[in-house]
């Protein structure tokens, strides 16, 4: 059995991804991985609850007034 993971945080990637998503997860012999960082977290979860996707991780990482720097480091952390 293969495992994919799957990680995106805004709501353009998470209408990109989430297709994907279903569609890994209808396929025998793949296991699928959903990790979200939340970095668009309202818009984020709608787009979530339209594609019928639950994360299996949701990271949170989002706060006021970080940097690019900041949102990498608590993602590979």
């Amino acid at each position: 059995m293969k495992t994919i993971l799957l990680v995106f945080g805004t709501r353009p990637e998470a209408i990109k991804m989430c297709p994907l998503v279903n569609e890994l997860k209808r396929r025998e012999g793949v296991r699928t991985i959903v990790c979200v960082t939340g970095q668009h977290r309202q818009m984020l979860d709608q787009v979530l609850e339209v594609f019928d996707v639950v994360p299996d991780y949701d990271l949170s990482i989002m706060r006021d007034k970080q940097t690019l720097f900041d949102i990498t480091s608590d993602v590979l952390v």
